[in-house]
C-alpha cells in the first residue's frame, strides 16, 4: 500500500508539474501574442499611410502568395496585416496560397491567358524575365509620388536586392523580402580550444574562426564530420544542406560558385559588366552558356566534397530536413537562407539558441579569367554577395481591375516600420536587407527590436552582421538570372547538379549536359531576343 501510495503521489506531483509548466508555457505564449500585437500597433501608428481613396471602400482583390498558412513564411504577413489595411481603406483582399511546386504553372497560365485571377503576385524574383518579356506586369514608378500611397524608402534597400526590383529604367516590384545565403555554425564548438588544437594538428594551420574561404570551410566541415562532438554517442556531421531536386538546392550551388566565376572588372569600377567581367550565366555577346566553364566546374567539385562532409541523406532533403539536423545540434554548420537565424531562437525546435554563429558567404582565393582562360590567384578572397533565393516581392498584374488599391497595400507593407516589424518577428519569413534592419553605427535598428521577440543578443548580432557585410560591404554581387525561361534553365541545372552530387557523373559532365540543355532552351525561345533581354537584365552595353 505504501509503495502504491508513494507511486500515486509521484504521479500527482509529476502531473502538477506538467500542468504548471504548461500554464507557464501558455502564459508565455499569451505574453508573446500581446507583445506582438503591441509592437505591430506601434509600427502601424508610425508608418506613413498616405491618403486612401474613398472610392476604394467595399472593393476587393486577390493576391497570390506562397502556400505557408496564416502564420507561415511569406504568406503570414498578408493575413496579419489585413485588418489594418481594411481599417484604412474599407476594402479587403483574398489570399490565394499556391504551393512552391505549382507556383510557376498557375501564375504563368493565369497571366498568359489573361484570366486575371490574381491582381497581385508575391512571387520569386526569377520570374521577372518572363513578366517583362510578356508584358504581364505594370511598372510602379507612378505610385512613388502619388499622394494616396504610403511612402517607402527605396534608397535603404541593399543594392543587390534593389536591382532585382527594377528592370531597365523602371521599378516593377515593391520592397518586401531579401533572400541570400550565409553560413551558420556552432559558436561553442568553433571557440573550444580543444577542437581548435586538434584542427591545427590535423590540418597544419590555425582554426579559421570563422571560415572566410571555401577551402577553409571545406576543411572545417571534413574535420568535424564523423566525430561525436556533442557527446550523444553518435557520429555528428560537418555540414548540412538542402539538395533535393525540385526544391531549392540549386541556390546553394549558385552562392558557392559565384566567387569562382564572377571576376571583378579592371580599373576604377570593379562592378562594371563587360564580356568577361561580372558575368556568370552566358556570354553577353553570343548567349553561349558559361555554366560548364572551369570556374563553374571547380565550384561543383568543391560542392561534391562538401556533400561528403555531411549526411548523404541531404541529397533528398528539402529545407526543413536540412535545417532540423543543425537546429537539433547534430551538424557543425548549415549553408542556407536567413530562416535558420530565426528558427534557431525557437526552443520548441532548436537546441542551439545562444550557441549560433553566422558568417557571410565565403570567398575564393582563385577566380577563373574568361578573357585569358587562366586561373587568377588572389591575395585576398574574391567575395561575391549572393541574392540567391526567391526574394519574394509583390508585383501588380496588368489584368488587375484595381491596380491602385493593390499598390496601396504593397506600399503600406513596404514602409520601413512595417517591413522592419516583419523582419524582427522572424516567423514572417521576411529576411533583413535594408539599412533600418541593421544595428548602429551603420543601421538604425535597436537590438531591443529583436531581443524582445525572443532572439539571443549575440546570436542576432552575428546574424545581422553577416547579412550587413554581404549586402553592403562585399564589392561584387552574383548576377541574378531574369530572362524568359529562367525556370527552365534552373530546372536543367538542378537535375544535372544532382547527378554530379550523387556520384553518377563527373562535375564536368554534369555541367556539359546543363550547357547542352541551355542551348536548346535558348534556341527554342529565340537566341536574339534572349540575348537582348539578358544584356538588359545584367546591364551589359558592349563597352
Amino acid at each position: 500500500m505504501r509503495s502504491t501510495a508513494r507511486l500515486w503521489l509521484v504521479v500527482l506531483l509529476s502531473l502538477t508539474l506538467v500542468l504548471a509548466l504548461g500554464a507557464v508555457g501558455f502564459a508565455q505564449e499569451e505574453d508573446m501574442a500581446a507583445l506582438e500585437k503591441k509592437t505591430a500597433d506601434e509600427a502601424f501608428a508610425k508608418a506613413d499611410k498616405g491618403n486612401p481613396d474613398p472610392s476604394w471602400q467595399g472593393k476587393k482583390f486577390t493576391i497570390a502568395v506562397l502556400a505557408s498558412g496564416p502564420r507561415g513564411s511569406i504568406s503570414g504577413p498578408y493575413y496579419f496585416w489585413r485588418p489594418y489595411f481594411e481599417q484604412l481603406t474599407g476594402a479587403t483582399y483574398e489570399i490565394a496560397e499556391i504551393p512552391f511546386g505549382e507556383f510557376q504553372a498557375k501564375i504563368f497560365t493565369d497571366l498568359a491567358t489573361g484570366q486575371g485571377m490574381y491582381d497581385a503576385i508575391t512571387g520569386p524574383m526569377f520570374f521577372m524575365g518572363d513578366y517583362i518579356a510578356n508584358d504581364w506586369i505594370i511598372p510602379i514608378d507612378k505610385y512613388f509620388d502619388d499622394p494616396r500611397m504610403p511612402k517607402w524608402d527605396r534608397d535603404s534597400i541593399a543594392e543587390p536586392i534593389r536591382n532585382l526590383l527594377q528592370f531597365g529604367d523602371n521599378w516593377y516590384a515593391f520592397n518586401n523580402d531579401h533572400d541570400g545565403m550565409v553560413i551558420y555554425y556552432r559558436r561553442d564548438l568553433f571557440t573550444d580550444p580543444k577542437w581548435q588544437a586538434a584542427f591545427k594538428e590535423e590540418y597544419g594551420y590555425d582554426f579559421p574562426l570563422p571560415p572566410r574561404t571555401w577551402q577553409e570551410l571545406l576543411d572545417v566541415a571534413k574535420f568535424f564530420n564523423g566525430k561525436d562532438w556533442n557527446g550523444d554517442g553518435k557520429a555528428d556531421y560537418g555540414i548540412t544542406m538542402h539538395l533535393k531536386v525540385g526544391e531549392q538546392g540549386f541556390f546553394n550551388y549558385l552562392a558557392l560558385a559565384a566567387s569562382f566565376v564572377v571576376n571583378p572588372a579592371p580599373g576604377d569600377d570593379p562592378t562594371k559588366v563587360t564580356r568577361y567581367h561580372n558575368v556568370f550565366w552566358f556570354d553577353p555577346e553570343t548567349m553561349e552558356p558559361l555554366i560548364n566553364s572551369p570556374g563553374h566546374v571547380r565550384a561543383l567539385e568543391l560542392m561534391i566534397e562538401l556533400v561528403n562532409a555531411g549526411p548523404r541523406a541531404m541529397l533528398g532533403w528539402g529545407l526543413a530536413e536540412a535545417w532540423d539536423v543543425f537546429l537539433r545540434g547534430d551538424a557543425a554548420m548549415c549553408f542556407t537562407f536567413g530562416d535558420v537565424g530565426t528558427l534557431s531562437q525557437d526552443p520548441r525546435q532548436s537546441a542551439i539558441r545562444g550557441l549560433q554563429g553566422v558568417v557571410a558567404i565565403p570567398g575564393s582565393t582563385e577566380v577563373y579569367d574568361l578573357e585569358t582562360k587562366q586561373w587568377k590567384k588572389l591575395d585576398q578572397p574574391n567575395f561575391v554577395a549572393n541574392e540567391s533565393g526567391a526574394s519574394w516581392s509583390p508585383v501588380i498584374s496588368k489584368y488587375s481591375k484595381n491596380p491602385d488599391l493593390v499598390a496601396y497595400l504593397c506600399s503600406l507593407l513596404a514602409t520601413p516600420e512595417i517591413n522592419h516589424w516583419n523582419v524582427a518577428w522572424g516567423w514572417t519569413g521576411v529576411d533583413p536587407g535594408t539599412t533600418y534592419d541593421f544595428l548602429p553605427p551603420f543601421g538604425t535598428a535597436s537590438i531591443d527590436d529583436y531581443v524582445q521577440t525572443g532572439y539571443d543578443p549575440q546570436d542576432v548580432t552575428e546574424f545581422l552582421n553577416a547579412y550587413l557585410e554581404m549586402w553592403f560591404d562585399y564589392p561584387l554581387s552574383l548576377p541574378y538570372l531574369r530572362i524568359p525561361g529562367t525556370a527552365d534553365y534552373i530546372e536543367s541545372l538542378d537535375i544535372h547538379l544532382s547527378e554530379a552530387l550523387s556520384g553518377q557523373v563527373s562535375a564536368q559532365e554534369a555541367l556539359n549536359r546543363t550547357a547542352q540543355d541551355w542551348e536548346r532552351i535558348t534556341n527554342r525561345l529565340g537566341r536574339q531576343s534572349q540575348l537582348e533581354l539578358y544584356r538588359e537584365a545584367i546591364g551589359y552595353t558592349g563597352q
